[in-house]
């Protein structure tokens, strides 16, 4: 990660903490054992232009896509409030779009809120990187079937490979 991304990645946690000591302060469904803190982003695989990761807070964990570049941000995410599916490495994930003063736009996907099935900021971010652990992981490949060959009569009529009892 460059300097400007991690530049844009700070801003989102300096942001969060700000919010979890300001709008969240007594808001009940805060998890005191655990912070705010961005974890794994790095570029999206679908998306070079975007940065994606985890952001822990006290009050949720969220995947988050975050524009590498705020100035690419208008044109490649949803308007706030709005939802769309996003390939996310081999799955496919509903985000909703956001917006923050001094962020700018950005998506996330909710994976925990809140928060206190957790007992501490360790266990948090231990699922954290799982999940993108397992987000990232590549492609296992298909298993194939057993390559039978077409019988002989089959194969000169056009009708594939022999089915059970057929002489070949």
């Amino acid at each position: 990660m460059n300097d400007n991304q991690q530049r844009r990645v700070t801003a989102l946690e300096q942001l969060f903490t700000e919010i979890s000591c300001t709008r969240m302060q007594d808001v009940p469904v805060q998890n005191p054992a655990v912070r705010v803190q961005a974890l794994g982003f790095a570029a999206d695989t679908n998306n070079a232009e975007m940065l994606l990761g985890v952001l822990v807070t006290p009050w949720f964990m969220n995947l988050v896509r975050l524009p590498s570049r705020l100035s690419c941000a208008d044109d490649q995410l949803l308007a706030s409030g709005k939802k769309a599916k996003r390939a996310v490495g081999n799955e496919s994930f509903e985000f909703i779009g956001a917006s923050e003063p001094g962020v700018g736009a950005f998506e996330v996907c909710s994976l925990f809120s809140p928060m206190f099935e957790f007992a501490n900021h360790a266990a948090a971010l231990a699922t954290a990187s799982e999940v993108l652990s397992l987000l990232r992981a590549p492609e296992a490949p298909a298993a194939s079937a057993p390559h039978t060959p077409p019988n002989r009569r089959g194969f000169l009529f056009g009708r594939g490979v022999a089915s059970a009892g057929e002489p070949p």
